[in-house]
This record gives C-alpha cells, structure tokens and sequence, in this order.
C-alpha cells in the first residue's frame, strides 16, 4: 500500500489496536490448546520477572501483595497496547511499516516462548498464529477504511472536442448532420442529454467505479473494529476456558491424596472369577458408567471449592476442600447403581472409594429433630434428595474425594461427589457437590420428583447376565454361564440359573468384602444344540427374592429377571 493520508492517525491506531487485540486473542486460544506458559503475554511477563532487580522485586510484592503478579501482567497489556496503537499510525501510510512492527512484536514473543524452561519448538506456534492473524486483520481494517488507490484513471472531461462513442453516449439521429446533439448516459442512451457546442459549460471528472484515491469511511472501520473486537474477545474466553482446564487436570493429577484413617479391608480370595467376558469387581473408572444432567462437564477448581451444610441444623457448617482433605478419612468397596438401568443393563459399577464420612459432618452441624432429607446441590444446579436416616444409620456414605486410588475424575464428580451405597444415584450420588441443606421431604423436592421419579429410591435386589451375551453361537458341550447380582448394604446371598424355564440351579458365588458391592456368581452348563433361554434372579441376605414381575425404570427402578437367548450347534 503507498503512502495514504485519508485515513486520519486515529483511526490508524484504532485499527492497529484492534489488529492487535485480536492477535492476543487468537494466541491465547492457540496456547489454550498448547499450554497456558506457552501464551506470549504471560511469557513476556515472567522474562520481566527474571530480569527485574531483586529491589525492584521486593517494591512491587511491598507495594501491590498478592496481587503483584495482576499488576505486571497489566502491565505488559498497556505497554503491547501503546506499541499497537503506534503500529497502525505507521501503517495507514505504509502497510510494510504495520507488518514490520508486528514481526517485531512476534520476534520478542517468540524469544521470552523459548527462555522458559523446558520450552520447544512447537511451543511458539501460539505467537506466530497471533501475529500472522494481527497482520491480516490490519491489512483488512485499513482497506474498509479507504486506506487504498484505484488503478483506473478518471474519465476526461466532456467537451466539444470529445468523440460521442468515447463518452459513453451516442449520435441522436437527426436531419442536421453538423449539428448533432451527444448525449452521455447509461448503457443503451438513457438519461439526460448534454449538448456539445458553442456556449457548453464544462462537466467535472467523471470518477470511474474503483477509480482513483477513496475517501476515509468512518463506518467502514468501526463495523469492522467491533467484528474484530467480537472475535478477539471470544478466542481470548475460549483460551482461558481451556487453559483453565488443562489447568485444574494438571492439579487433579499432583494432588498427593492422604492416606486414610479407616483403610478398606483388603478383598478376600476369589473375588473376582476371571471368566472372559464377566465384569471385574473393581471397575475401571474409564469403564465406568456416566449418567447426569450435565451437558458440559462442571470444571471445578479445588482451591474456590467450598462444601456448606445448613438448613435444620444448629451449626451451620462450611468447610473447604484443604479443610476437607485434613479430616478422618474412610475408605470403602461401593457398587453404584442408576435408576436408568433396565433390567440386564450397563449403568451399575463398582469402585473403591475414598472421602470424608457424610454423619459426621452432618453430626457437626446438629441436625435437628423432624429433618429427614439432604437436599444436596451440584455446581451446576442439580439436586437430589438423600433420607436422612439412610445416611446417618452406620454405613460409608461418603463425600468422597477419590474413586480407585485416584482424584475423582472430572466426569464423576471431581472434587468432591456423594456416595451412599443402598440407594440409586439419583437420590444419593450428587457429583460436584457444593451444598447440602437439611430439610423435610414434605418441604422440598429435588431435580427429578417432580418429573415423575419416586421421592425415595432405595435399590432392588438385581442381577444381569454377563456372558453368554444374548445372540450369541455356542459349541455344544460345557460352558460357563456367569454375571453379576447386588442388593446393596443387605448383600447378595445367592444366584440360581435356569434354562428354557427349566428346573432353577444354583450358581456359585465369589466372595465379597461387605454388603455394599456387586457379587460375581456363575453356573457350568451342558449346551445342546438349539436355541435355548436363559434366565437368572438373585436372593439378597434379607431372604428376598429378585421378582419376576416386569417394571420399566420409571418410577423407582426396573425389575424382572434378566434373560437371553442363545444358538448352540
């Protein structure tokens, strides 16, 4: 671009800091992807860091406190915000001036990347996106603005001397001959003729489409800034999103988990029968099974968490996440179960878990007489409704603050979920948990009440058959039938197996640590050619029997006998 001076030095330095701008907000979402230390501003400011005076240092931490960091980090944005603004001034007359600056800019960025420990190559890709995109939308911001030239001449002027096709118009036929009236206009004559002869007056240039040096458009650039500024915000909220989650998953991952005070009691011998296709006792926390209503999954920051217990009670409690860690912590085998599940499906697993004993927070807090539910809270607004009595009558309902010998993952719950074995998840294991008042059932109702769920939901005695898996080709000859039955906190007391509504048979069972998890069972079949059905049920330790009357999940959970259907040849 040659040197232009419509567009007025203001709007030069509003288009270079918008250009810049969005420069940030493009390397920001980039380092978002890559790593918060790889974003040039934040690399600008620790290499500033590094090369103050110690005096200096000791001022801005006596001076500012905590927030010293805040302060240089503002810092840096005023002085990139000068430097932009002065970049657009120099390019409204030579765009390769903009360029220039900007490439500066990218060359300090790239160098304070690569000072950082442990830095690479690919760690200055968020710099040069940014730069490549800044320069772009300079380029882009100048020319709304009328910062270019045409290359077509202008029209000459209309006069006698001028040829009638040359100007656009053409010869009115007429007796006259010599004295022919030209008239300029539009494609096929139109218009208003001009006459060509002693006495005419002289027409001003006529400007060409895209001929010649525009003017300055104000409206140009400021519907153009605000689109910039539009999507330099949104990269930069986005970026921060991501970088504040790999963020909190780099301190999932460090987190040093106490050891507990009441560890769980090691698992017995022959727990877990080991057969192909039967699920294992401890379930995998990949494998685990994730029903809520959360469409994007709550990223909760354990140092802003805060855990508050009120309502009905006489001290109101709340505790932090540090506080949380530093109390009694109890370590138990739970199987969860949804609500969801049909009969034979996939939502019930089993995990070690490990967290703060739920009785004893609510026994700091004083429940009062006549409160029978928990409404607990998620941080993202969920609620589900726990009988008190359950919770407070022995058994390891747990804030938990770890699944497997691990944080919580994200998705369930992290960093802090409720556990309470004997109840289906939707009355009981609210993840992300932040509040729990102490009320009444015939006060409050929780999320899915009045959607129609039961206001109580205590697990039935189930089982499911694992393998053969339904539709399966067998061999003739012995196979293994095998699966997993829970009844949990009364404990599964055995499992009969019957075929083709034959006579029911006994299944063995694996040993279990308590009463609050799955139990493995399985069964050793002569298979005849044909297809044949199987059916299972399962008798927890109360003498109650799985029923064979059919009930779909809805209100308080499916019921029948889990059955399949199998060809053997």
């Amino acid at each position: 671009m040659q040197k232009n001076e419509t567009v007025p030095a203001w709007a030069g330095a509003l288009a270079g800091l918008t250009a810049g701008a969005l420069a940030l907000g493009i390397a920001q979402l980039v380092a978002g992807l890559a790593g918060p230390e790889t974003f040039p501003v934040v690399a600008v400011g620790d290499a500033v860091v590094d090369l103050t005076p110690a005096p200096v240092k000791d001022f801005a931490i006596n001076t500012f406190g905590e927030n010293d960091k805040t302060v240089l980090i503002g810092g840096v944005l005023v002085v990139l915000a000068g430097i932009a603004a002065v970049i657009g001034v120099l390019a409204r007359r030579r765009l390769a001036y903009g360029y220039a600056g900007l490439a500066l800019f990218g060359v300090v960025g790239v160098a304070a990347v690569l000072t950082r420990p442990g830095a690479g190559a690919a760690d200055v890709l968020p710099t040069v996106a940014g730069v490549l995109c800044g320069g772009l939308a300079l380029g882009w911001l100048l020319r709304r603005a009328g910062g270019g030239r045409g290359t077509a001449a202008a029209a000459p002027e209309v006069g006698g001397t001028v040829p009638a096709g040359e100007a656009g118009g053409e010869v009115a036929p007429g007796s006259g001959g010599e004295g022919a009236v030209s008239e300029v206009g539009g494609a096929g004559g139109g218009g208003a003729g001009s006459e060509v002869g002693a006495g005419a007056g002289e027409r001003p240039a006529v400007m060409r489409a895209g001929a010649g040096e525009r003017g300055f458009d104000r409206r140009r650039l400021i519907t153009g800034v605000a689109g910039g500024i539009v999507v330099a915000g949104a990269s930069a909220a986005l970026g921060r999103q991501l970088g504040g989650r790999r963020e909190l998953a780099a301190t999932r991952v460090n987190l040093a988990l106490p050891r507990p005070a009441t560890p769980a009691r090691p698992l017995p011998p022959g727990t877990d029968f080991r057969i192909p296709g039967l699920s294992s006792f401890i379930t995998k926390n990949q494998d685990f099974y994730r029903v809520d209503t959360a469409l994007v999954v709550p990223q909760v920051d354990p140092r802003a968490w805060r855990l508050r217990i009120h309502g009905m009670v006489d001290r109101p409690v709340e505790i932090t996440y540090a506080e949380l860690l530093n109390l009694p912590l109890t370590e138990a085998d739970i199987t969860l179960t949804c609500v969801s599940n049909e009969v034979g499906g996939p939502y019930v697993g089993n995990a070690r878990w490990l967290g703060v004993r739920m009785a004893d927070l609510l026994r700091r807090a004083g429940l009062q007489p006549g409160a029978d539910m928990l409404l607990s809270t998620s941080d993202d607004g969920f609620t589900c409704g726990t009988p008190v009595d359950v919770v407070m009558d022995g058994r390891d309902a747990l804030f938990a603050i770890a699944m497997n010998g691990e944080a919580l993952p994200f998705e369930h719950g992290f960093p802090v979920r409720q556990v309470v074995p004997g109840l289906y998840g939707y009355v009981s294991a609210t993840k992300w948990v932040v509040d729990v008042k102490v009320t009444r059932f015939d006060r409050d109702q929780a999320y899915w009440t009045p959607r129609g769920w039961a206001a109580k939901g205590p697990i039935k005695t189930e089982s499911r058959i694992d393998v053969p898996k339904s539709g399966a080709s067998l061999k003739a000859g012995r196979t293994t039938i095998a699966g997993v039955a829970w009844a949990q906190h009364t404990g599964v007391d055995a499992v009969e197996v019957r075929v083709d509504r034959g006579e029911w048979r006994q299944a063995r069972l694996a040993a279990v640590p308590g009463p609050d998890t799955w139990r493995q069972w399985a069964l050793d079949w002569d298979a005849t050619p044909g297809e044949h059905t199987i059916e299972a049920r399962a008798t927890d330790a109360a003498g109650h029997t799985q029923t064979e009357r059919q009930a779909p999940p809805a209100p308080d959970g499916a019921s029948g006998w889990p059955a399949v259907t199998v060809q053997v040849t």
